[in-house]
């Protein structure tokens, strides 16, 4: 078999997915180029900020949900079977995410970004384990409805690593580099055959800015969170907050040490790297309110606090991009655009990426 030749731009959950599927096919030999790595904290670098769990936003029917109907499967084996990924289902043997509802919020910015989450009956009711509505007794106060499920977390400090270690083992060489043009990912420096058969773009909000690609529907979509190192027991989120139509409220605990996270905020068109100390103050109090077992029912100033964290999530106008396009005579697969949805739609994204992939050089071949 003649050997295909891959440069993958981008190392964040994309990128280094879409390497990983692309690594166990036979005749693939991939570089991944990136200026971020995992170990790297940067604004431009959405990956490593995110909580990071399953709680599928995706409409019934469309590509979307599809991806994270495949992404679980995967998720879900890796919790079971694979504890060195860092993924695990929530602590203290509560497994369960809670999902709660205010009819007040319908229309809102965080009610439309929730989406499906919020359905009383969503696609995913029979994808993830243990789905249910909870009787009015186990609303809480304030809330209309609530709907629990089993749900994973997962510490992005070790499962980018891990992926970075996967793909390794399946020789995939990874480099630093910044390109102006996509197509300066075909020089002949790049990869080791100097010989380049497609590029593969995961490069996220800077899909935005990447010459041949210039995106300008990819935006951020700021997201500001409080790590402290509080149990809360159980994953839980709220369908929207009293506090301004960009904020929201969810709790969650990473694997393996990786602390709880306490959000947060989707303001959309915002590049503010800087977390908001105002901002943070009612992150803090609407999490203490919303689950005090956090502080064991006492106020913020019982939270150990490990860092205030901001990311920005690259969301696309018409979604996730996975399409396949001639660049400059080079075949590109785009795979980007995510959202706040890039870890629980991954492997559905890049299974369609490396289908693209197959596809594209496929039609190389018999020209």
């Amino acid at each position: 078999m003649e050997q295909r030749n891959v440069v993958v731009i981008g190392a964040g959950v994309a990128g280094l997915t879409t390497a990983l599927l692309l690594s166990r096919l036979p005749g693939y030999k991939i570089v991944v180029v990136a200026k971020h790595m995992p170990g790297d904290y940067d604004i431009e670098y959405a990956s490593p900020w995110a909580g990071a769990n399953y709680m599928p936003m995706s409409t019934r029917g469309t590509k979307a949900a599809d991806w994270d109907r495949h992404t679980w499967t995967v998720l879900e084996n890796l919790a079971r079977n694979h504890p060195d990924a860092g993924i695990h289902f929530q602590a203290n043997n509560n497994p369960e995410c809670e999902i709660h509802s205010r009819s007040k919020d319908v229309g809102s910015t965080t009610a439309k970004w929730f989406g499906e989450l919020l359905s009383p009956s969503p696609w995913f009711k029979d994808v993830v384990p243990n789905f249910r509505a909870l009787p009015k007794s186990g609303h809480g106060p304030g809330y209309d409805a609530a709907t629990v499920f089993t749900s994973v977390c997962i510490n992005t400090a070790i499962y980018l690593p891990w992926l970075v270690s996967q793909c390794l083992k399946n020789g995939v060489v990874f480099k630093r580099g910044v390109f102006n043009h996509i197509v300066d990912a075909t020089s002949p420096s790049v990869h080791p055959s100097q010989k380049v058969d497609l590029v593969v773009n995961c490069t996220g909000l800077m899909a935005s800015k990447l010459g041949g690609v210039e995106d300008k529907t990819v935006v951020p979509a700021r997201g500001q969170i409080v790590v402290v190192r509080n149990e809360a027991g159980k994953m839980l989120d709220v369908s929207g907050t009293d506090d301004g139509d960009g904020e929201a409220c969810y709790v969650m605990t990473r694997a393996a040490g990786g602390g709880t996270i306490l959000g947060g905020s989707y303001q959309l068109g915002n590049w503010e790297s800087q977390a908001d100390p105002n901002l943070a103050v009612r992150i803090m109090e609407r999490a203490v309110k919303m689950c005090p077992q956090l502080t064991g029912g006492k106020g913020i100033e019982n939270l150990d606090i490990i860092r205030h964290a901001v990311g920005l999530r690259p969301v696309r106008a018409g979604g996730t991009r996975i399409e396949k396009e001639r660049i400059a005579d080079i075949w590109v697969v785009h795979n980007y655009g995510a959202g706040g949805a890039g870890y629980q739609s991954s492997y559905g994204c890049a299974q369609a990426a490396v289908n693209l992939v197959e596809e594209a050089l496929a039609t190389r071949a018999k020209l």
